[in-house]
């Protein structure tokens, strides 16, 4: 048995809990740490900063292709990122959550509708979801954001998860993983997801203030040069309204030097 399968099946399953303050809806899983967040009279923006840099997968897709496919999220949260591909880019969209209560949640007070020819919202474990053979490259996009209620570290983070998540994409996919704790927390993760998908094809961008990290991972991926990039973040910017410029400049090859074994 893998330790991510271990470490999930000795999750504590908490209920979802939601706070309300200047205008923004929070969603907490029985503590104070922030799962997710809506902004009540925007609820199709992205409210989290980390959350926003969770879409810079965006910048390694072509201008004519980057709302093609089929997108899919490990982690509802606040539904904040499977609303926005699913009404904002209108793809085809797949959110995985274990726990009830968060999708319950999600549907009761952060606008994440039915489930419809394009929506499906499956309660079930990310590990397990990833592993089924049914699901090989059948995603273009993967957005692993799975913390516990004490959102101390990834409760799935071994190379047999980020293995079957690779599985997942088809060639040219792109995932986006949200790290988020102490240095050497975040060396170990990176490093077990360049050790499967090459160091050549792992990126990552600046912490926010608040300590997260988002890495993007690729499936074969040619980077553009710098003129075309830059066209790609400004086409982002006006049709979208996320800050892909911003990303342009924080965005780095991963680091050796920060990887831990």
């Amino acid at each position: 048995m893998s330790t991510s399968k271990k470490k999930n099946e000795a999750r504590e399953m908490v209920g979802a809990t939601m706070s309300e303050y200047d205008g923004v809806r929070y969603l907490h899983l029985d503590s104070i740490w922030v799962q997710g967040a809506m902004r009540i009279k925007k609820p199709n923006e992205l409210e989290l900063e980390y959350i926003q840099r969770m879409m810079a997968w965006m910048l390694w897709r072509p201008q004519a292709e980057v709302t093609d496919g089929h997108a899919v999220q490990l982690g509802l949260g606040a539904a904040a990122i499977t609303r926005f591909t699913h009404k904002v880019l209108r793809m085809q969209t797949t959110a995985v959550e274990l726990n009830p209560t968060v999708i319950n949640a999600c549907r009761l007070w952060f606008r994440l509708p039915d489930d419809d020819a394009r929506l499906s919202v499956v309660n079930e474990d990310a590990a397990a979801w990833v592993a089924d053979r049914a699901h090989r490259h059948s995603a273009q996009v993967l957005s692993v954001d799975l913390y516990d209620h004490d959102a101390a570290a990834p409760v799935l983070d071994d190379e047999d998860f980020y293995a079957a998540c690779r599985d997942v994409l088809d060639e040219g996919g792109l995932m986006t993983v949200n790290l988020f704790g102490r240095a050497s927390s975040f060396g170990r993760s990176a490093a077990r997801i360049a050790r499967v998908f090459g160091l050549d094809q792992v990126w990552s961008l600046r912490p926010t203030k608040e300590g997260n990290t988002v890495i993007v991972a690729a499936r074969h991926v040619q980077v553009p040069g710098r003129e075309e990039l830059t066209e790609r973040a400004a086409h982002i910017e006006d049709k979208f309204g996320l800050p892909a410029r911003k990303w342009l400049r924080m965005v780095r090859p991963l680091d050796p030097a920060l990887l831990v074994d």
